[in-house]
């Protein structure tokens, strides 16, 4: 019954919800573990700062090599956010025999790989659960759960801020700027939201799930990003008459061992379960080769939600330490990386455009269409009180974005188009 002893870097939101969820559960994870677990030596930048967790001062330090560095400390939680001193820190860890156990996303998106190989060398183990999607065990799933089938797809709402504002802004007509300050007034959203609204947070972490779910090293500049910040009233609610919503999506598909990945407003068709996941909560649905269709769905932030999954990942390093098998588990990628050109990725797409009123424009523009071989599902032209031009909707058929490309320049030069308004990849 020998103690498992943890150093945690870091005691802001997540970290005392760690040490909430280990000092409150200690007789379940004493049960699971068959050790006490005892949080020895914590990280942060001001030791006398009043807390809402009770902790011995003595074990407080604000030094983060009396964590690393301490003789008895088995395994390091590190929950301080950064990205290269924090990499500093668990690569020294790492190179001292110390387990570990991180919620960044930053750091494993962009360090990863160099994190992992140093674990393996050392017979180590790192794990990442909550760097992705907070209280959803979706990392865990993708190495353990899917380890017999071929994921093809893997689609998510991994960014609470912005399902939040599109939530909003779908459900109440309401304004992005309008929508955007709320958010930070409620803390949902930083003061400097562009990491969130520009879609750089999800990219981030579809860098992760793609790396797990192809094995293969994918690279943050490897994703298409494109954030909310453009999504107007008017294009949630034409969405919305054609039976979509708009969601922030990270979708990495794989075919025929070429993958792509991409971050953007998407419209999803309605019957799409992951249309209506709403408010803060985060979704990731996985298309697997034999299992088909799966979703998994829950809070994506949060101080107990996210460290339930720090927790639970400490859980399973302490098994693997008593089982002697630290450092073995599989989670370095072994396929080469083949990205898709533009003329492989394939996509429906919705495009709005304001158009000159007048006979034979919507035989223009469908001839654009035609030269470059993109089919169209369907067209709505229609008058708009609030603009002196018509405006064509027109939903295509799964097309090349290459080809879509093409088209949208087409377009672009036309005189009989004044606007190409909107242009969004379609999905369900």
């Amino acid at each position: 019954m020998k103690p498992i002893k943890v150093g945690l870097l870091g005691l802001g939101t997540v970290g005392t919800g760690v040490v909430r969820i280990v000092e409150g559960h200690q007789t379940d994870l004493q049960s699971q573990v068959g050790s006490p677990i005892i949080i020895e030596k914590v990280l942060v930048q001001n030791k006398s700062k009043a807390r809402s967790v009770s902790i011995d001062p003595a074990k407080l330090t604000d030094d983060a090599w009396d964590v690393i560095h301490h003789p008895d400390i088995d395994v390091i939680v590190e929950v301080m956010g950064g990205i290269e001193i924090t990499r500093t820190y668990i690569l020294e860890a790492l190179a001292r025999g110390k387990h570990v156990v991180t919620a960044n996303k930053d750091l494993m998106a962009l360090h990863g790989p160099e994190i992992l190989a140093a674990a393996q060398e050392n017979r180590c183990d790192v794990l990442y659960e909550a760097s992705v999607a907070g209280g959803i065990p979706i990392i865990r799933t993708l190495i353990e759960g899917f380890s017999s089938d071929r994921i093809m797809k893997i689609m998510g709402i991994v960014n609470g801020t912005t399902n939040y504002i599109l939530t909003k802004m779908s459900q109440e007509g309401a304004a992005y700027a309008d929508v955007l300050k709320e958010a930070q007034e409620l803390g949902y959203a930083e003061a400097d939201p562009t990491s969130d609204v520009e879609g750089l947070d999800a990219a981030r972490k579809m860098t992760i799930l793609a790396t797990l779910g192809f094995r293969a090293n994918v690279a943050l500049e490897d994703v298409d990003v494109k954030g909310i910040s453009a999504i107007s009233r008017e294009d949630i609610l034409y969405a919305k008459r054609l039976g979509y919503e708009v969601k922030l999506l990270g979708i990495a598909e794989r075919q025929d061992d070429y993958i792509s990945v991409s971050v953007q407003p998407t419209m999803v068709k309605t019957s799409h379960p992951i249309a209506s996941v709403n408010g803060v909560y985060n979704a990731v649905y996985v298309y697997g080769e034999a299992v088909g269709e799966t979703m998994f769905y829950g809070p994506g932030a949060g101080e107990l939600p996210t460290a339930t999954s720090v927790v639970a990942d400490l859980v399973a390093v302490v098994k693997n330490l008593k089982l002697g098998v630290n450092g073995k588990q599989e989670q370095l990628a072994y396929k080469e990386k083949k990205l898709k050109t533009d003329e492989q990725i394939a996509s429906k797409y919705f495009i709005l455009l304001h158009v000159a009123d007048r006979a034979g424009v919507l035989a223009q523009i469908t001839q654009a269409f035609a030269e470059y071989e993109v089919s169209l599902e369907s067209v709505v032209q229609q008058p708009n009180p609030t603009i002196p031009e018509a405006e064509i909707i027109i939903i295509t058929h799964d097309a090349s974005k290459a080809a879509a490309n093409r088209v949208l320049k087409s377009l672009e030069r036309m005189d009989v188009v004044k606007t190409v308004k909107s242009v969004y990849r379609v999905e369900g």
